[in-house]
């Protein structure tokens, strides 16, 4: 199917601007309808859920009608769907009601190329808990992180193992599926970072295997909260702290306190966007995986048009470079600060900012230290006028000395 960026990107107020936006990988910007969700959960009567009022009925609804949406979105059950803060923060929580079972012995295996929010919770729970923390490597000059790289890390005493599905700052994608037949076949439990992933192709947690599967919201046009996809039964094993007369049920023993209804319900009303990006009729989750199935051919074929760009300019250094990866490039120039790039670019309206992204264990490995690079992230409502844009801007640059 073809994609019309200029209808999609018609639908996004911020654009009206006149901004170039490759700073998608830290939040994307949010189209009409959902801020219209957002603001007529906030001004509908609504309450605390319950069946009673209605307004009580109306906060019940959209919190079912989200997990409905983000089990579409993910292949899950939106039974397994907890809501909280953001995907750091539900992991922070699920790897603490986890690590209640693990002690000295034990192992729990981290990677070198995620983001810092699926490396410190488990780090600071193992090691609370005595557990050995094994780290796996990728391959600095390929960006690639193989099955057999997690593999050779894996014992009998593995308990769990967090890997991304996507790196947010180089924008490589491990053979997820692989590493889980490998973590399962270990007795392992797999814990996946998908933020940087959902953003940009079909995701079915059952194929993928993931165990506990994390994702943000805010990086698929939605607005700022966290989810956390999980097996029910997996969740009913887990015992989370939690207040006393709060509910044991599941997904809600998982969510603390009041959820954002309001936020909830843009989350739906971005799936529902997503969705309606593809003309094909059918389900919700079979419109979404039509339509992010051609929004990834459509940002990859993007992203070609930009790096044979960037090859033209000189001193320029491209650090993605996995075979699979995600319209997400990280560039470094030579006896250039990346910093300096970002603000001038900045000036001509175009946003790429610089920095490591939180992805710190990935930038010391690639020998940026804490600095990073120039990240450049396409997202839906990209076009080659932006490109253009972010190419002749850094032309520019690179002419002043």
């Amino acid at each position: 199917m073809s994609y019309d960026v200029a209808a999609v990107r018609a639908q996004f107020p911020a654009l009206r601007a006149g901004t170039a936006h490759f700073d998608g990988p830290g939040g994307t910007q949010v189209p009409e309808p959902v801020a219209r969700a957002v603001a007529a959960t906030l001004t509908s009567p609504i309450a605390n859920r319950g069946s009673v009022t209605a307004a009580e009925r109306t906060a019940d609804g959209v919190v079912h009608e989200a997990r409905r949406a983000l089990a579409d979105l993910l292949g899950a059950d939106p039974r397994g769907i907890v809501f909280g803060r953001s995907a750091t923060q539900l992991t922070f929580d699920v790897s603490r009601a986890l690590a209640a079972g693990w002690g000295p012995g034990d192992e729990v295996v981290v990677s070198r190329l995620d983001h810092d929010a699926n490396v410190r919770p488990w780090v600071i729970a193992a090691e609370a808990a005595g557990a050995t923390v094994r780290w796996a490597a990728f391959d600095p000059a390929t960006g690639e992180l193989t099955a057999d790289d997690v593999a050779e890390v894996l014992t009998e005493r593995t308990k769990l193992v967090a890997v991304t599905g996507a790196s947010n700052l180089i924008g490589t994608r491990p053979p997820v599926a692989g590493i889980a037949e490998r973590v399962h076949a270990a007795g392992a439990l797999l814990a996946v970072d998908g933020v940087h992933l959902t953003a940009h192709t079909p995701v079915d947690v059952r194929e993928l295997g993931a165990d506990l599967y994390t994702c943000s919201p805010y990086k698929f046009l939605g607005p700022h909260c966290g989810v956390l996809a999980a097996s029910p039964a997996l969740l009913e094993s887990l015992r989370p702290a939690k207040l006393l007369p709060s509910t044991e049920a599941v997904p809600e023993r998982f969510e603390l306190g009041t959820l954002p209804y309001e936020l909830m319900a843009g989350t739906t009303a971005a799936v529902d966007f997503l969705a309606g990006l593809s003309p094909v009729a059918g389900s919700r989750r079979e419109r979404l995986v039509a339509a992010m199935t051609a929004l990834e051919e459509y940002e990859d074929a993007l992203r070609a048009r930009l790096e044979a760009g960037l090859a033209e300019l000189p001193g320029v250094r491209l650090w993605s470079r996995a075979a699979r990866r995600t319209p997400t490039l990280l560039l470094t120039f030579d006896g250039r600060d990346a910093a300096d790039a970002y603000r001038f670019l900045a000036e001509r309206g175009v946003n790429a900012p610089a920095g490591s992204f939180y992805a710190i264990e990935a930038s010391r490995w690639l020998g940026l230290g804490d600095a990073g690079g120039l990240r450049v992230g396409l997202a839906p409502y990209t076009d080659a006028d932006d490109v253009e844009r972010l190419l002749t801007g850094l032309r520019e640059w690179l002419a002043v000395r």
